[in-house]
């Protein structure tokens, strides 16, 4: 595709958000409360765009596309896995919701830090989210880098790329906070789906149809239609690389903290339905894009790019290249921005707020602004290293966030959860998954999330039990929010 072309329609995507974000600031006041949480007041329409525009991001249409490439059809079991994993949103959604209504809550970690009552809790969790999202987020930049690089021909570089998607997401998220997030991944939800459907639909047509697509892997291919086929999905890699994605609904702060936002139950549950929808579409949309790409140009030494050489192939007509280019830069810009503000709202709240001035929301409110580039700067140079394949990557950080899974449970089921044993269980569950990737270890050929969640699982039941639980605490908010439960009718 011409680099003209290619940096037009950046053009154009760029000054359509912005405008959306600087329109989404009408009555926003300047306060922590509707600059992360919009006053706790959206709908489910919304939420659930915004929801999956989160969600689906560069991992989608590049990662997913690229494993399934690699490995065939067991990445689509594995992100189905991630769509079941959502009935943990029916059971822990209008847990989250009441708590933060009841509450006040902003964050996960302050929730946290509050029912075990300890602000190291508040601190270690919201220190280990940063740790784990920081390279999560380096993912989605990578995803822009491979996209505009494989789309120009190599005219637009990874790292221009990655830059431009950089200072994009720090602009929509500073604009109007969770606000300008919101309506500009609305926005790009639909221009997600929309061109990634038409792609497929174009992409089939030049492959001889859907019949001519599946005729081509069953005879050249059979061992991707198969699981663990060509051997790449063994059943401890599916096991390593699901397990994170069915957490990934309240492990990951940034999905969970949406969580707070709501207007009500009524709300919440629309939420959900409109998603799983959309996610079936999107998931199945990225599967049939690394088989097409796989039976298109079967040579590539990156499954990564998998995505790029299918939408710059003679199959896909160079307008409609442009537009699903931009759909996947608007994913990838979606997803990098929530994390940028739940990481803010983060270090503002919880860090700072329990070690600084803990009353003073202004001062918060501040801070989350004034540290959001940084953040944002040390993912860019976290997506310079180019590790990995994106999916593997993506689920190697959600592995670290496996850790605080046994906690955010307990918080809600069990009175006997102890401050310390959430923080032996965070400290102790995260450096070993570190240790783990870093080293590229597999005791027993199992991953590192494995390992986390089933260490951190140990050492919190244990040691809450040789530990004093906050009995008063304990009781007001598990009681409390039990209470809540029966009388929405929720389960």
């Amino acid at each position: 595709m011409e680099p003209t072309l290619v940096w037009t329609g950046l053009a154009i995507y760029v000054a359509a958000v912005i405008v959306i974000a600087l329109m989404s600031r009408k009555g926003m006041q300047r306060e922590l409360n509707d600059y992360f949480l919009a006053r706790r007041a959206m709908g489910g329409v919304l939420s659930a765009l915004s929801y999956g525009a989160t969600t689906y991001s560069a991992f989608m249409l590049v990662g997913l596309a690229g494993l399934t490439y690699q490995g065939g059809v067991g990445a689509l079991g594995f992100e189905l896995v991630y769509l079941s994993g959502m009935v943990l949103v029916v059971y822990f959604g209008p847990r989250f919701w009441m708590a933060g209504k009841k509450y006040g809550y902003v964050t996960p970690s302050e929730m946290l830090g509050d029912r075990y009552n300890s602000r190291a809790v508040a601190v270690v969790t919201a220190v280990a989210s940063c740790l784990f999202l920081i390279p999560y987020s380096s993912v989605q930049l990578a995803g822009v880098g491979y996209l505009l690089s494989g789309m120009s021909g190599g005219a637009i570089s990874f790292t221009t790329g990655a830059l431009i998607a950089t200072v994009l997401a720090i602009v929509l998220a500073l604009i109007a906070g969770i606000r300008s997030v919101a309506w500009t991944d609305a926005f790009q939800a639909l221009i997600m789906i929309v061109t990634s459907v038409g792609v497929v639909w174009v992409v089939a047509r030049g492959l001889g149809g859907f019949d001519g697509l599946f005729s081509a892997l069953e005879r050249d291919y059979p061992e991707w239609l198969t699981v663990p086929g060509n051997g790449f999905f063994s059943f401890a890699t599916f096991l390593g690389l699901t397990l994170p994605w069915f957490f990934f609904s309240i492990s990951n702060p940034q999905v969970s903290q949406r969580l707070f936002m709501l207007s009500s139950l009524a709300e919440m549950r629309r939420m959900l339905l409109l998603f799983l929808g959309y996610g079936l579409i999107y998931t199945l949309v990225a599967i049939l894009w690394g088989f097409s790409a796989l039976v298109h140009s079967p040579d590539l030494e990156n499954p990564d790019l998998a995505t790029p050489a299918l939408l710059s192939s003679p199959l896909v007509p160079p307008v409609l290249g442009l537009i699903v280019m931009i759909g996947i830069l608007a994913a990838a810009i979606s997803t990098i921005d929530s994390i940028l503000l739940t990481l803010s709202s983060l270090v503002a709240r919880d860090v700072y707020g329990n070690l600084g001035r803990e009353g003073d929301a202004a001062n918060q409110l501040r801070v989350g602004r004034w540290v959001m580039p940084l953040i944002a700067l040390l993912a860019y140079g976290f997506a310079e290293l180019q590790l990995d394949l994106i999916a593997v990557l993506s689920v190697s950080s959600s592995a670290g966030l496996l850790v605080m899974v046994p906690a955010i449970i307990g918080a809600f089921y069990w009175k006997r959860g102890t401050a310390a044993g959430v923080l032996s269980a965070v400290v102790t569950g995260g450096l070993l998954v570190i240790f783990l990737e870093l080293t590229k270890t597999k005791p027993l050929g199992l991953s590192s999330g494995i390992w986390g969640l089933g260490v951190s699982a140990l050492l919190f039941v244990v040691v809450s039990l040789f530990t004093k639980a906050p009995e008063d605490k304990a009781d007001r908010f598990v009681g409390g929010i039990r209470r809540l439960i029966r009388e929405k009718g929720a389960f």
